[in-house]
């Protein structure tokens, strides 16, 4: 288990085991490397972060992974693979559920909903964008990039 205060205040636990907590995520976090490169999208008021987003109705948590991802960013991703999952002790405590997945294929991006576009980074990038969203500038990042490569590897 890992903890932190996030840049909110507030208490979050990151758990790289399944189950840990009470409450159950109803939120995804998907992180994507590709050639190196970790898949962002740019979200109109918090800058850049992963894709992600709120599980809708009957939708699994793997469902809303890839839809999220696709939605936001245009690329269609496969092989979801749970990694994580954090907990925010906000007002109203919350977990997401944090998957990793593969690149299946990229279409153009034309949509202009939630976000600009995708962007891709690498690590070194991603821990020094100007432009990242709130949860992206926390240690939990971090953590989870350091421990995705040891995952990676167990898969």
């Amino acid at each position: 288990m890992f903890t932190f205060i996030d840049e909110n205040g507030f208490f979050v636990e990151l758990s790289f085991k399944k189950g840990q907590f009470k409450v159950s995520p109803k939120h995804v976090l998907v992180m994507v490397n590709n050639n190196g490169k970790w898949l962002c999208t740019i979200h109109k008021r918090r800058g850049v972060e992963f894709p992600g987003g709120k599980v809708e109705p009957g939708e699994t948590l793997e469902d809303a992974a890839v839809r999220e991802v696709y939605e936001e960013t245009n690329v269609h991703i496969t092989d979801i693979k749970w990694f994580a999952d954090y907990l925010v002790h906000s007002v109203e405590p919350f977990c997401k559920a944090v998957y990793t997945g593969r690149v299946e294929g990229i279409d153009p991006f034309i949509g202009d909903y939630e976000t600009m576009g995708m962007l891709w980074l690498t690590t070194e990038e991603l821990l020094n964008y100007p432009n990242l969203s709130f949860y992206m500038r926390d240690d939990g990042l971090k953590k989870m990039l350091q421990e995705v490569k040891h995952h990676e590897r167990q898969w």
